[in-house]
């Protein structure tokens, strides 16, 4: 078969034929494939720099750990790999697999899945959304963040605030529910009292974080109460873009009423994950076919994958190898 195969730590996929993979045991399944997303994730694993990465380059890695496939019987899923996704044949999971609906391109549900995974058990299980709550991402620009902010307006969000560097990506997610925008490319000062002044005003219930690093500083900072009552805020981080580590003052933690956890493999219990898969990606699958959950995508194909696996996408948009 045909493949996108990473020989070597660090090295660019390349096009070529690979070994067909075969089943171990009872509960995988052979699966044709459709569609793959290039995502950090992946990236990341390849590449060694994730927390979950178990590179072996001994006869080299197919990349990609989730995509739209075709079961033996030709139903449509979207599936989680076993073997590398990118590929014209992968091994999955029998339980975690989600039959697709009929009305949805294979390049969306591709593309939306990790996204929806880096927003709504964020949203849903770490930070316990409620109807009416206040709700900032920041690093909302990005193909997860512009998830994040319609999924938090679907689980009830009254207020959506986004922060982000590109101007136009944050004037355009207000049309996908954020109530206000914040530049992090202004100055620290007026950042710090644009952010208090509308904290002051709705307070935050709800912190979702693809960034980190000094943004994150900063929003703990205006966050840090003066000894009177607070409301509960959930901070939760997802990514860290801008950084891996923070100065946390204490005084932060002792001085308001808040609960700061982290969303990623390994965060999650294995019945939070059992839902993934039979409640939360279902229903966004669901809202994308009715186009009530709105992603941008740009369709490639496997056999250019070494030139398109570094390639700068647009803010916002996300890279689909069609198979």
């Amino acid at each position: 078969m045909k493949a996108a195969v990473i020989f070597g730590k660090g090295g660019l996929p390349q096009y070529v034929e690979y070994p067909e993979p075969s089943t171990r045991n009872n509960d995988e399944i052979l699966v044709t494939v459709k569609a793959v997303a290039i995502k950090h994730f992946d990236k990341g694993r390849a590449n060694g720099e994730h927390y979950s990465s178990n590179v072996s380059a001994a006869n080299g890695q197919v990349p990609g750990g989730d995509g739209v496939c075709l079961l033996e019987d030709g139903t449509r899923v979207y599936g989680m790999a076993v073997s590398g996704m990118m590929a014209e044949k992968a091994i999955i999971n029998k339980s975690r697999i989600v039959k697709l609906p009929d009305e949805l391109e294979d390049s969306i549900a591709a593309a939306l899945p990790n996204a929806v995974i880096g927003a709504a058990m964020g949203l849903r299980f770490k930070a316990g959304i409620q109807p009416g709550d206040v709700v900032l991402v920041n690093g909302a620009t990005g193909f997860t963040g512009r998830v994040a902010v319609q999924i938090a307006k679907h689980y009830g969000a009254k207020k959506v605030i986004v922060t982000g560097r590109n101007q136009q990506s944050l004037i355009s997610l207000t049309t996908l529910g954020a109530d206000e925008i914040i530049s992090v490319a202004q100055h620290d000062d007026q950042l710090k009292a644009q952010l208090k002044a509308i904290h002051d005003q709705t307070p935050i219930d709800i912190v979702i974080d693809y960034l980190w690093g000094h943004t994150a500083e900063i929003i703990f900072e205006c966050l840090k109460g003066d000894g009177s009552y607070t409301n509960r805020i959930r901070y939760v981080s997802v990514g860290s873009i801008a950084g891996d580590l923070v100065q946390l003052s204490a005084a932060t933690m002792r001085s308001v009423n808040i609960t700061l956890t982290g969303s990623g493999l390994g965060a999650w219990s294995k019945q939070q994950v059992g839902l993934l898969f039979t409640e939360i990606l279902p229903e966004m699958f669901q809202l994308a076919a009715e186009r009530k959950l709105k992603v941008e995508t740009i369709e490639v194909e496997l056999v250019d994958i070494a030139k398109l696996w570094s390639l700068d996408v647009p803010s916002g948009q996300r890279l689909v190898v069609m198979i």
